[in-house]
């Protein structure tokens, strides 16, 4: 099992320093480490070393990759046409070709999750550090499991319960048109070979996300005010997203700046602004990043005997969290993140009797 890591805050130098140094620190502990970047030149001008589209190593156990999106694009092009082919007795795409498309805003998060998903699954390594953007972005592609999900379950539940789901289910003269164009029977439930194909997919992407010992996020900041009330932002819409946060690295050579207690119960790494020929210096002072992300507050918590549902929701107020109940699941708002829960059968359908927000909890009753 390996552990996916990233890195989140507003000073992208600092994180990629962090985020090299993680990377040289768990090398250190024996593990085959993958360090993914974006296509911007910051990765590759402190490790001082070209970074390609493919895995490279640049020392023993260490790779590097540059996630370029076009060239994801492409190579993902050929897996969406073999999924059209499966399905449609007449292929449409086949005469589109990858090199020839451009990348739409929101199709560089799905195909740079979908890599890491796949350089995961590949087993080569025992952990991959992904320095992204480190804002909401990357807390939005960390979610994508979890909001796509829901749209398939709502939307494919909706379907079949309208009148025209019921139609192409019972109609006879339907049936036989969809069966000259599609290689599947849809019948009963309209979509259930793809859908729940997509299910399990994302089914794993949501338990992955929810387990800290495989997916994890950490804070790294300045003593600057102005950094720190942004990584507190980024701490509450992690929680939105199921997102773990682990710990707080604050970038400092004064070590006598506290900030603890604006994170608690988060423990705060204090590391040196070190130059990138000095990495030894930062390597030394990181923590266990499993250790204090097992230990961090769980995003939400479901306690079904007392049948209420606890999201921890640090850096918000209680004026800036919202709780709706419009269709089967309970929608939180938070900042800029909605979320969906997912309750368990015996919550599920149930109102909500009652709503408290205090300690960064927000506590739901049902």
């Amino acid at each position: 099992m390996a552990l996916i890591l990233t890195f989140l805050g507003k000073s992208g130098s600092a994180r990629t320093k962090v985020a090299i140094a993680a990377a040289k620190k768990l090398v250190s502990q024996g593990k085959r480490v993958l360090l993914a970047g974006s296509a911007e030149p910051a990765l590759q001008i402190l490790l001082g070393v070209p970074i390609g589209s493919d895995p490279q190593e640049i020392a023993a156990n260490l790779h590097v990759v540059q996630f370029q999106t076009s060239v994801l694009l492409e190579r993902n092009w050929e897996d969406v046409k073999k999924l059209e082919a499966q399905y449609l007795k007449t292929p449409i795409l086949k005469e589109v070709y990858g090199q020839e498309l451009s990348v739409l805003p929101g199709m560089d998060s799905a195909l740079v999750l979908n890599a890491i998903r796949e350089y995961y699954e590949s087993g080569k390594y025992d952990a991959i550090i992904y320095d992204g953007n480190g804002d909401t972005s990357t807390l939005r592609m960390f979610g994508m499991p979890e909001f796509l999900s829901w749209y398939v379950r709502r939307f494919r539940q909706l379907f079949v319960n309208s009148d025209l789901g019921k139609a192409i289910s019972e109609s006879p003269l339907i049936q036989p048109l969809i069966s000259t164009f599609f290689n599947i029977n849809w019948t009963s439930d309209n979509f259930a070979q793809p859908t729940n194909q997509v299910n399990n997919f994302l089914d794993k992407g949501r338990a992955a996300l929810a387990d800290p010992r495989q997916v994890a996020a950490f804070l790294v900041t300045s003593n600057d005010p102005v950094e720190i009330a942004s990584v507190r932002y980024l701490w509450g819409s992690a929680q939105q997203v199921g997102l773990t946060v682990g710990g707080i690295i604050l970038v400092s050579n004064n070590t006598d700046i506290h900030i603890s207690e604006q994170f608690t119960p988060l423990h705060v790494s204090v590391v040196p602004d070190v130059k990138t020929e000095d990495w030894q210096a930062l390597v030394d002072v990181l923590p266990n990043f499993v250790e204090q992300a097992v230990q961090a507050p769980k995003p939400i918590e479901i306690n079904i005997q007392e049948h209420k549902v606890s999201l921890f929701l640090p850096g918000f107020d209680k004026k800036q969290v919202k709780l709706t109940q419009y269709g089967p699941e309970v929608t939180i708002e938070a900042g800029d993140q909605r979320r969906n829960i997912f309750l368990p059968p015996a919550l599920s359908g149930r109102p909500v009797t009652g709503a408290k927000f205090q300690n960064n909890y927000l506590i739901i009753s049902f």
